[in-house]
């Protein structure tokens, strides 16, 4: 049970979420609570939509004037990000919506950042650095994976460091945000995969993060680690895409597998919005600079040579994983082993390759890969597996060679006599 006494609990969320199939018939209303001039940021091949070109109609209905934003791009580079805020500065929005993929919500949220703070964004890169509240955001995803649609984060691509860069800050999280599985059915089975996987790491990242003691009177960091409320939605989330990813990649039309994933995705938001994620992240960025690889997929991978990583000295945790994905024993070190096993097997099953070597990393990487993931430290430090350059070592050699047996802990001697005396 537990110990309710001396633990905490934290979330930042919108000040609205709405969830369910047809929700996305109040955005209109939403955004026009905040502002009668709108900036609309789309994925481009969202832009024909039937259900896009709805809502424009909708919001033409209520007096909204409208201003479209397609230049969305994968990885969001830092040029092309300014580039549009200087265009939304001449249409002066006074509310922006995020309608599409991760990397559309992003560029909407650092749209919100430049119009209220100015450029150039390094100066927000971090966290808590954004002074001060930003453009009102209404945030519509269209895949299951980001959560970004709740999260206080952005990401962006910046040619002048050589790992994609994070923008961390509890007023970059959006005013509102819908969530309509309808707008996720036929996504493609890659982007189905990808997402879905990074939705997951989100939830474990979330549930086996480091737990700090806040200091309340103090300015808290973005990330607080796993707590009570955010651990409560991480095993839902957990829970859910155990049942369903697989499904909403072999079936894009399965209403029912997307809509759980939908609202999985959005419960892992949720979680990892306060607690964070940690070392799968932190070592994705500089292999996804590397590869141009998505960032899903590089996260999904790594997940189990972590999850590994993290056996020895948190084993009742990942057995409580097991638990939410049907697999766990009587045994805690066994259920703990199932939980990494079967996160292993959601994602080959799913498509995703199972080592670094398949997405082009070679042993002369591994050096640079290591000494740049400990420079992300607000995610190196949310994990409780101490962030030495050594223990990193070990995770992405594995990752590389697809071992993960050689993160298992080595038996002592002392240890295999007891067990030869049972």
């Amino acid at each position: 049970m537990t110990d309710i006494a001396n633990s905490f609990g934290l979330l930042r969320l919108p000040d609205s979420i709405a969830f369910g199939d047809g929700c996305r018939s109040g955005i209109a209303r939403t955004v026009a609570s905040l502002g009668h001039r709108a900036l609309v940021v789309c994925d481009p091949f969202l832009a024909s939509t039937e259900a896009f070109n709805q809502l424009l109609q909708e919001l033409e209905a209520l007096d909204v004037a409208v201003t479209v934003d397609t230049q969305v791009v994968p990885e969001l580079p830092v040029a092309v990000v300014e580039e549009a805020i200087e265009r939304a500065v001449l249409t002066r929005p006074q509310v922006i919506v995020g309608f599409g993929g991760g990397s559309a919500l992003d560029l909407a949220k650092l749209i919100a950042l430049g119009l209220a703070h100015g450029t150039p964004l390094n100066r927000f890169y971090g966290e808590n650095q954004v002074p001060g509240p930003v453009i009102p955001l209404v945030a519509v995803p269209t895949t299951s994976g980001t959560g970004s649609e709740v999260t206080p984060v952005a990401v962006l691509a910046d040619p002048d460091r050589e790992l994609k860069v994070g923008i961390s800050s509890p007023y970059l999280i959006p005013r509102a945000a819908v969530v309509d599985p309808r707008l996720m059915v036929g996504a493609p089975a890659a982007v189905t995969a990808s997402a879905g996987a990074d939705a997951l790491v989100h939830a474990i990242e979330a549930y086996t993060s480091n737990n700090h003691a806040p200091q309340w009177a103090d300015q808290l960091p973005v990330f607080v680690g796993e707590n009570l409320l955010s651990s409560t939605l991480a095993l839902e989330a957990i829970r859910l895409i155990g049942l369903s990813l697989r499904g909403a990649v072999r079936d894009g039309q399965d209403f029912q597998a997307r809509s759980r994933m939908a609202y999985a995705s959005l419960l892992a938001g949720m979680a990892f919005g306060t607690a964070g994620t940690h070392l799968s992240h932190a070592i994705q960025y500089p292999v996804g600079a590397l590869t141009h690889t998505p960032h899903g997929l590089g996260t999904g991978m790594l997940l189990p040579y972590v999850m590994q990583a993290l056996l020895a000295t948190d084993a009742r945790r990942l057995a409580d994983i097991a638990q939410a994905l049907g697999v766990a024993t009587d045994s805690t070190e066994e259920s703990a082993q199932n939980a990494i096993d079967e996160v292993a097997a959601i994602m080959a099953d799913i498509g995703l390759p199972n080592h670094l070597a398949a997405i082009g990393v070679t042993e002369a990487d591994l050096p640079r890969i290591v000494e740049l993931s400990l420079t992300v430290r607000r995610l190196v430090t949310n994990s409780v597996l101490e962030p030495t350059e050594e223990n990193l070592h070990r995770i992405v050699r594995a990752a590389l060679n697809g071992d993960r047996t050689a993160l298992k802990p080595v038996p002592t001697a002392a240890s295999t006599e007891s067990e030869n005396q049972q």
